[in-house]
């Protein structure tokens, strides 16, 4: 079990921790804010439903996706000399390994099915940046009508939230610092090697070689 799903299970251990983390320091520095204005604490199980807590989460989960989906898609077509992270620059470098095992299901019936899966990957990506981005937006505009009630002023609507400044920032300062980190990971990997890593090439590799 350890051996064959130990890194999903680190993973998924890590993110339950800093998520519970997140609940955590995210429900007390909300209340604290709450007592600044006079206004009465809330609940851990109503945090968990409070546009502070769903616009924090989902504006990261949303970056996240995002960052996958087209790191996925643009690696398709376009190479990185030298990187590990880019396919090598000649289809002739290029080797497919497939060991041996059940083929998929949709891979065998072929047609629109055997399309769909070959794209899956970008479709599930999409999907859930879709998912997170609607979410980020339900609790941002919930946190954003609370503190306008609280101040005694008109609560925008959904529609005026998705076109005001502060929501785009939310956005885009997490958008920016994902594109940084794949940035990185691409042009760092042609200079620098980390032993065993499938992120990596092989110590000796030189930097002029392409892919993993």
């Amino acid at each position: 079990m350890w051996k064959r799903n130990g890194l999903s299970i680190v993973l998924f251990a890590l993110l339950l921790c800093f998520l519970g983390g997140q609940v955590w320091t995210g429900f007390l520095d909300h209340n604290q804010e709450l007592a600044e204005l006079h206004r009465p604490a809330m609940g851990l199980w109503d945090y968990l439903h409070s546009g502070h807590f769903i616009s924090a989460t989902f504006e990261n989960w949303e970056s996240e996706f995002l960052q996958m989906g087209m790191y996925v898609l643009l690696t398709v077509s376009l190479r990185q000399k030298g990187s590990a992270e880019s396919r090598p620059l000649s289809h002739a470098e290029e080797h497919e390994r497939i060991e041996p095992g059940r083929t998929p299901w949709a891979v065998r019936k072929g047609g629109l099915w055997k399309t769909l899966y070959g794209h899956s990957l970008a479709i599930a990506f999409m999907l859930l940046f879709l998912m997170s981005f609607l979410l980020h937006l339900a609790g941002s505009w919930r946190a954003e009508v609370d503190d306008q009630l609280a101040r005694g002023l008109p609560p925008p609507t959904c529609w005026e939230h998705l076109a005001s400044s502060s929501f785009w920032f939310e956005s885009f300062q997490n958008w920016q610092s994902e594109f940084l980190a794949v940035l990185s990971l691409v042009i760092l990997t042609i200079f620098l090697r980390q032993k065993d890593s499938p992120q990596s090439k092989p110590l000796a590799a030189p930097h002029s070689q392409t892919g993993d």
